[in-house]
């Protein structure tokens, strides 16, 4: 028993560290399981730990004293972090009316709570909401949309745009909607049928995803994936990008074919289409979700192969273009291509003269968060990017968001990117035909 004991209170030395660590982390999006009822636990074990050390005594040691103020940490520090939490969320919710719409329509955010996504809607703090799998609830898709609906009456009765709502139905291992919605077969699995096969079945895919996802209301797909396939090989340190099972093919022309139908059959039910993820991130083996990724071959390679599908659907399409998190070494060796004016004002915008709009992939990522995230937020909308997605964890659009706030307030945004943004975005999603034609002679004479 008292070996027992002794082994206990070496248990809670340990222990009391890490759970200290947690409090104060407690808004960090890896800890996104603890939140709620996790963080009510955490609180509540401490104060029973502290509760029966003193209860046996061991508060009388100096080495019991220390025991106890670790385990004291917990609360305090798991409380200074919400408070943190709640003044970053207040100084949000109450921006200025202008200074909340002209920066809000940059933001789409993924969201657990309505009344707390439809209190940003109507003041304008975001432009788009993104729906997954905890949106669907008691397994129906009539709340979700229900309340996609809702959101757009808010949207209206405030007079402000319409909100883009994303979802992310790619098919094969990707389609947070399906079940319910219709779990598609990855495009990869076209690859051995013949070109106007190929065709035929891309597009009806695409209309099985269009036709599905505008009943809910939901009017952009993040699909599809343009990067190329790369060689069968296991990166073991790959937990979520898993991109040798989401690439089309390794030939540009093919996954430029069937992307293409593709995204002809979304667009044919009024859905559009997301071109993801420029500059490719086929040849890059580390995980951008939790860590940062080079690109590092030469742009005269990229355009000729992996870039060639992504230039020839957005000449034929109305297609957003999302922009990945990898960093492209050979044009700009210091940030990820996702917040690199280099790469979306100057290859992009001015040498394919894409004119469309250009979002970035989840900025709860890895590669962005667990860097210099203000410093992301402010590049990104200055280098001319029109959307700004938080996705996985919607909290972290409170944080986010204060960081394109204080860059405002302090004069450090881009007043001309943010005109040119606003005026890509009021023309809409689906009405790029002049983007879409321009970028077509611009590949034509290139």
């Amino acid at each position: 028993m008292q070996i027992l004991r002794r082994l206990g209170l070496v248990l809670l030395w340990f222990a009391a560290p890490v759970v200290a660590f947690a409090a104060v982390n407690k808004n960090d999006p890896y800890l996104l399981v603890l939140r709620g009822a996790g963080n009510i636990a955490l609180v509540a074990a401490s104060l029973l730990i502290i509760a029966v050390l003193l209860r046996r005594g061991h508060w009388r040691p100096i080495a019991g004293k220390l025991l106890v103020m670790l385990w004291c940490l917990p609360p305090v520090l798991m409380s200074a972090a919400h408070l943190k939490f709640e003044l970053r969320r207040h100084d949000v919710l109450n921006a200025g009316a202008a200074e909340a719409r002209q920066l809000g329509a940059h933001f789409m955010v993924g969201y657990s709570s309505f009344p707390e996504v439809a209190r940003l809607a109507r003041q304008g703090l975001i432009g788009g909401v993104y729906v997954t799998r905890h949106n669907i609830r008691c397994g129906t898709v009539e709340l979700l949309r229900s309340e996609i609906a809702a959101l757009q009456d808010i949207r209206r009765a405030a007079g402000l745009p319409p909100l883009v709502v994303a979802a992310d139905q790619e098919g094969g291992i990707v389609g947070h909607l399906a079940p319910p919605l219709t779990k598609v077969p990855a495009l990869a699995t076209l690859t051995g049928l013949a070109p106007d096969d190929q065709q035929a079945k891309a597009e009806e895919f695409g209309r099985i995803h269009g036709r599905e996802l505008a009943g809910l209301g939901v009017n952009l797909n993040l699909a599809p994936v343009l990067d190329l396939k790369p060689p069968a090989r296991r990166n073991r340190l790959d937990f979520h990008t898993l991109i040798g099972q989401r690439a089309i093919a390794s030939d540009p022309a093919v996954v430029s074919t069937i992307a293409s139908a593709y995204v002809r059959g979304l667009e044919a039910s009024g859905v559009g289409a997301t071109l993801k993820h420029f500059p490719g991130i086929g040849r890059v083996r580390a995980d951008t979700h939790h860590f940062s990724a080079n690109l590092d071959t030469p742009v005269e390679e990229l355009e000729a192969t992996d870039w060639l599908p992504f230039r020839e659907v957005l000449s034929h399409s109305r297609s957003a273009l999302m922009v990945g998190h990898v960093t492209l070494t050979a044009v700009d060796p210091d940030r990820a291509a996702s917040h690199s004016k280099s790469v979306v004002q100057g290859i992009i915008r001015d040498k394919w003269n894409y004119q469309g709009v250009v979002m970035t992939d989840d900025l709860v990522m890895g590669a962005i968060y667990q860097n210099d995230v203000c410093k992301a937020v402010v590049e990104a909308i200055n280098g001319g990017v029109d959307l700004l997605l938080v996705a996985y964890d919607g909290a972290q659009f409170y944080r986010v968001f204060a960081c394109a706030l204080d860059g405002a307030r302090q004069g450090r945004l881009d007043a001309a990117m943010l005109h040119a943004s606003e005026t890509r975005l009021t023309r809409g999603l689906l009405s790029e035909k002049a983007g879409a034609a321009s970028l077509k002679r611009s590949s034509t004479r290139g």
